[in-house]
């Protein structure tokens, strides 16, 4: 049992999330300032003593890159005011998918991320359904990935669908291993879409393996960024003779014409989470969002109990 006391402090970017964690803990935001110079420079201060305490920032790390700079300028602040731990809670993990280095010349950007995270002094990063799981691998602090299918799970199965009706569709061979863990747990048929990516947030459908004829289509992802995916998998679906398509994704990031293409389609629903927040002119009158808030509040807690996180798969 760790004696330190456990406090939650949040940054800008996602602070509503930050607050219904903290409600599920039981406690209150911690004060933390946080203003701008008049040239936009950050200025940070923690408001209260978090001397041998256990400090716990949540921020995910979407555009713009500011937030980027924000937790690193929180999370030194909090090293340098004697923190016993500092553990980033990083509900979306931005820079995810430039996780190799797949051609010439080219950072690896996610490595990058872990690398200055540990160096400013990160004592443990939680994050939640990353794009590549091997991410963890550039970690040489403890790195904790959650999966948010956990409460996803529970929200599909409050859709009026049949199971046996129904298919698990992965729109690319990289949401494939998500797909099949949500066929699996649903009982539903699954397909998958060959796809071929030929330029960043463009690709084409070449290949659909599976039987989606008069069948409830249900394609997962792990985040819905332009929705391009998610988009050409819908069409794809839906010329197979698809009775009707649903899109279910972790991280609602929806940039650039990403809303006006989910409208093109009719979904039945549109489900995602609260990982990254969502301005209400981007909310559609078919989507539902669904918090995290207590899956990161119960890793928090275990985390500062020194009980075991692996145990929150066991569902």
């Amino acid at each position: 049992m760790n004696g330190a006391q456990l406090k939650i402090f949040s940054g800008q970017s996602n602070k509503p999330l930050a607050e219904k964690i903290a409600e599920a803990l039981n406690t209150k935001l911690g004060a933390l300032t946080i203003k701008r110079f008049a040239d936009n420079e950050l200025w940070i201060k923690f408001e209260e003593n978090i001397r041998g305490r256990d400090v716990f920032i949540v921020q995910p790390t979407n555009a713009p890159a500011g937030n980027i700079v924000e937790v690193l300028l929180i999370l030194d602040a909090a090293k340098r005011a004697s923190a016993t731990s500092v553990t980033l809670v990083i509900p979306y993990f931005g820079y995810g998918r430039q996780d190799r280095k797949d051609e010439p010349r080219v950072p690896v950007s996610s490595k990058v991320m872990v690398d200055v995270f540990t160096a400013t002094g990160a004592s443990r990063i939680i994050t939640m359904d990353l794009h590549s799981t091997q991410i963890q691998g550039f970690a040489t602090i403890p790195f904790d990935h959650l999966y948010s299918r956990m409460v996803l799970l529970d929200e599909v199965r409050k859709l009026d669908i049949n199971p046996e009706e129904t298919v698990v569709l992965s729109p690319d061979m990289g949401s494939a291993r998500m797909a099949q863990a949500y066929a699996k747990r649903l009982g539903m048929h699954f397909a998958l879409i060959d796809k071929r990516r030929y330029a960043p947030n463009q690709a084409e459908v070449m290949h659909l393996i599976g039987d989606l004829k008069d069948r409830r289509v249900l394609i997962v992802d792990d985040m819905i960024d332009t929705a391009g995916t998610i988009i050409n998998a819908a069409e794809k679906a839906l010329d197979k003779g698809a009775r009707s398509v649903y899109a279910l994704a972790t991280h609602a990031l929806l940039s650039g014409p990403a809303v006006e293409r989910l409208s093109s389609i009719p979904f039945e629903k549109v489900i995602v989470t609260d990982t990254v927040k969502i301005p209400e002119e981007k909310k559609l009158p078919n989507m539902i969002i669904v918090t995290v808030a207590n899956i990161l509040a119960e890793a928090i807690q275990r985390i500062h109990r020194g009980d075991s996180v692996s145990a929150l798969f066991d569902f």
